[in-house]
């Protein structure tokens, strides 16, 4: 049996991907490690009925592989992908599993953020900081030369910041944080990344619905 993927369709156009890192951490999963997979696109602006009966909380990801049971939170699925295909290995360190952890929430804040007296912007550029460091000691990947799972957790989320900051609040990552750059490079240039990643301008669609409220 095929693995299932309940995922977000766009923002205004629900028959493309939509805009949710976390569904596009277990699609770059499944990827990475050359796992065939089914995709489904879910409207979560109208969510169909058949959806919320696989999962009433109504988010997504789900999962399903050859055991028919739906699984859903990124967390747990990307953990079922591993221990079910683990070659290649994604397996990140604990020492490292937490690195750039904070970039999601200090990047939202700063978006959100009307004062620019509030520390929102420096919070971020903190946090890039210690991510920049990390990078030139153990780079090129968080945990070296190899692609792992906290890559996968971290990249669409520098994708999200990097389309946000930068239509919203014409922000850019500084041009210091070298290592932060280069990163993104490597990481946005994959072929996992090029085909599970959402088109900006569904992206933005959705960033502007999730600002307005």
């Amino acid at each position: 049996m095929v693995v299932q993927v309940l995922v977000k369709a766009a923002y205004g156009a629900p028959d493309k991907l939509g805009d949710c890192p976390f569904c596009q951490r277990v699609l770059l999963t499944l990827e990475e490690k050359n796992v065939p997979y089914q995709l489904k696109l879910v409207n979560l602006s109208d969510k169909p009925d058949w959806f919320l009966e696989i999962n009433p909380d109504g988010k997504v990801p789900v999962y399903k592989d050859d055991d028919d049971k739906w699984v859903p939170d990124s967390d747990v699925i990307v953990q079922i992908i591993e221990e079910k295909y683990p070659e290649p290995s994604l397996v990140t360190p604990d020492e490292y599993s937490n690195v750039g952890s904070k970039i999601l929430p200090r990047f939202v804040n700063f978006l959100k953020s009307k004062d620019p007296t509030d520390g929102a912007e420096q919070a971020l550029l903190d946090e890039l900081r210690f991510f920049d460091d990390h990078i030139k000691e153990y780079g090129p990947y968080v945990n070296g030369d190899h692609i792992s799972a906290v890559d996968l957790s971290i990249a669409p989320k520098l994708y999200h910041m990097e389309v946000a900051l930068g239509h919203f609040k014409g922000w850019k990552v500084p041009e210091s944080f070298a290592n932060v750059h280069a990163y993104t490079k490597l990481i946005f240039s994959r072929e996992s990344f090029t085909k599970t990643k959402a088109a900006g301008e569904y992206m933005i669609a959705a960033w502007a619905e999730k600002l307005s409220t």
